[in-house]
């Protein structure tokens, strides 16, 4: 069939207004309307995909009052964390065609995975006020492609109260023959001190020690740098022995079965009802403690696992905010906005500290309202520059939990040896690198 020239242009201009009305990018979100109401402004849905479930309905109380102050922005929230892998979901996502406009990235080896959807951040607040060292992670060729969430810590999370009881002094436990000692007592003591055991393993959840107990021990092999990790070939594992003898040490003295204990078992069931003494996590546990017994919360202290004969407090970014390249300019600048306003405006700054509980990673805060004692102590071991790197964030993709993590489990059930769990993960690494 002929087409007259007028249809031909009818059809044209009625191609170029249904692109205008939708997203020409691969991302979610969209920019669409007048504005409310009839306004002069153009209405933008942002898309953002989170992993933080500690502080899922606090950000989501953030997002709903940036929202009211600016009425033509609406922001989805998804979160998914806690005992899912939030890494695998992303991509589950990505392949499904529902890319988000914001989402999270670890580090380096993250970035790798998803640069060609990853813009880079420019005239950004956040980027402008993030503390030094912070955005390395996310910088290539002096590009910055992300900003960070906070800096937390983890280590040996304690019931100070139970210690007290037990005439452990926690500053003292800065080697593992100290640890091991401390265990021994209060092992010795459970009855009187009404413990079930001194630990609640969560063997159920491969990112406790398939991520942060392997950091640790692995850390001193790549001088603390999530970048040396990241470029570096082979892993040795070097203090291999020592990571062996702590991991068996959380699990002979804890709770049983560990393979099915969970995060929430861990931190809320036992830990907050006093029912083991130590826990290995992180700040971020804090607000799950203190909904569940506050005295225990305010009772609670930090010490850094000892590697090595020395003490060092991880500290580090755990994720990174990163814009979808795939997404309309104006999507991708309204959610530049929204990372500057939580970070950097009155309003965000305070959610950031008193709701989100949050250590800043950046600068212009008032640190002497971090309010939890916990992320009190890891801040004061930043100040005092004892800390170590977060080298997992360097890992190749799928080593911390699909590979490492998972050989662990083997060797806990019985199935494999500690050597054959370490050769297997050394292998794994040098093939993906």
């Amino acid at each position: 069939m002929k087409i007259s020239k007028w249809s031909y242009a009818f059809l044209l201009a009625l191609i170029l207004v249904l692109g205008a009305c939708g997203n020409s990018g691969d991302a979610g979100g969209s920019v669409s309307g007048d504005g409310e109401e009839g306004g002069d402004g153009e209405s933008v849905t942002i898309d953002l995909y989170q992993f933080k479930v500690e502080f899922k309905e606090q950000f989501e109380s953030l997002v709903a009052q940036y929202e009211e102050e600016n009425p033509d922005v609406t922001i989805n929230v998804e979160t998914v964390g806690g005992g899912n892998d939030y890494g695998a979901t992303l991509k589950s996502k990505i392949a499904s065609g529902n890319e988000p406009d914001i989402f999270n990235i670890g580090g380096p080896q993250d970035y790798e995975d998803h640069k060609d959807r990853i813009a880079p951040i420019e005239d950004s607040a956040a980027v402008d006020a993030a503390l030094e060292g912070t955005l390395d992670a996310v910088t290539v060729d002096d590009q910055v492609y992300g900003v960070p969430y906070n800096l937390e810590g983890y280590g040996l999370i304690y019931n100070k109260g139970i210690f007290e009881e037990a005439g452990i002094n926690p500053d003292e436990l800065t080697t593992m023959e100290d640890l091991q000692a401390a265990v021994d007592t209060l092992d010795g003591m459970k009855e009187e001190l009404g413990l079930d055991a001194v630990f609640a393993f969560p063997g159920k959840e491969r990112w406790v020690y398939g991520n942060h107990s392997s950091s640790s021990f692995l850390a001193p092999e790549f001088n603390d740098s999530v970048i040396e990790a990241f470029e570096s070939d082979t892993v040795e594992f070097e203090h291999s022995e020592e990571l062996k003898n702590y991991i068996d040490m959380q699990v002979n003295y804890s709770e049983q079965p560990v393979l099915s204990l969970d995060y929430s078992q861990q931190v809320e069931a036992l830990y907050s009802m006093e029912k083991v003494a130590m826990i290995q996590q992180g700040n971020w546990a804090y607000p799950s403690i203190e909904q569940i017994a506050p005295e225990v919360a305010e009772n609670s202290g930090i010490i850094p696992i000892p590697v090595a004969g020395e003490s060092k407090m991880p500290v580090g970014v755990p994720q990174y905010w990163v814009v979808n390249s795939g997404a309309e300019d104006n999507v991708q600048q309204a959610a530049v906005d929204f990372l500057d306003y939580m970070y950097t405006s009155d309003a965000g700054k305070e959610v950031v500290l008193n709701d989100f509980n949050f250590i800043p990673a950046y600068e212009d805060y008032d640190t002497s309202q971090i309010s939890d004692p916990l992320s009190q102590e890891i801040y004061e071991y930043s100040e005092e520059g004892n800390t170590s790197g977060w080298v997992f964030l360097g890992y190749p993709t799928g080593f911390s939990e699909e590979t490492f993590g998972d050989n662990v489990q083997q060797y806990i059930s019985g199935d494999i040896t500690w050597e054959e769990a370490i050769d297997n993960s050394k292998a794994y690494w040098e093939e993906n690198r």
